[in-house]
């Protein structure tokens, strides 16, 4: 009589969840990068998108308008209206190092502005995000809204 044998097979891993971007248009024009050290001080004429979802933690640049990257492709119109009837000049986006969500969604917003023909307005991404924005210390810090100390720690020895 032959003895079972434990099985052997090995699961296949289930395949990774598509990227939060990956059922929308890849962007067809870059935003240039603006330093923190231009932002501030700020201008009537700039307004600042927080496109940070559920890492929202530690504090926001003040006066900056928080449009999770996720729902952010829809909404480029409304924010575009918004824009133009407040005299604004400059829509400048950032996420926590601006690497990813911010540069797409400014990347987007550039789109958007070339498919409208509005030279008017332009879009730009916030060179090292809020992460940057905040290790720079001193003014930048003091223009956070509900600057959170402790939460920023954990990002000290990030370069």
């Amino acid at each position: 009589m032959a003895k079972d044998t434990p099985s052997t097979s090995t699961a296949t891993p289930a395949p990774a969840p598509p990227l939060w971007h990956a059922s929308l248009p890849a962007p067809q024009h870059a935003a240039p990068l603006i330093s923190r050290d231009v932002v501030l001080p700020f201008s009537p004429e700039d307004l600042l998108i927080d496109v940070r979802r559920t890492d929202y933690e530690g504090g926001t640049i003040k006066g900056s308008l928080n449009m999770p990257a996720q729902s952010f492709y829809m909404n480029r119109a409304v924010l575009h209206r918004l824009c133009a009837k407040s005299g604004i000049k400059n829509v400048i986006f950032y996420c926590g190092s601006s690497n990813g969500r911010g540069p797409r969604c400014a990347a987007w917003f550039a789109d958007y502005l070339a498919e409208i023909g509005d030279n008017s307005m332009n879009s730009q991404t916030l060179a090292g995000g809020i992460k940057g924005w905040v290790k720079a210390g001193g003014e930048f810090v003091k223009n956070v809204d509900g600057y959170e100390a402790k939460y920023w720690k954990q990002f000290e020895n990030e370069k």
